[in-house]
């Protein structure tokens, strides 16, 4: 139950939180995508179902990374 509940937030949030860090969605998807990446290559996501709920994830953290608003900069 853990592992369903963590597979459909911590991409998606972890899509956000690289997107805002780097001012780029696409290098905040493939750092997320690195990160699934390396978990499944050392065993912790093992079933297919996993894999497809943190694809949904990302999905949903790309979309709404694209729905942020850009920082206004301030002339002072």
């Amino acid at each position: 139950m853990i592992r369903i509940f963590s597979a459909l937030t911590m991409p998606g949030l972890l899509v956000l939180l690289f997107s805002r860090v780097t001012y780029n969605r696409v290098i905040g998807l493939v750092l997320t995508v690195a990160l699934i990446a390396g978990s499944v290559y050392k065993g912790y996501t093992d079933t297919f179902y996993l894999i497809v709920i943190d694809a949904f994830s990302l999905t949903a953290g790309f979309w709404l990374a694209a729905k942020m608003r850009p920082r206004e900069v301030k002339n002072s």
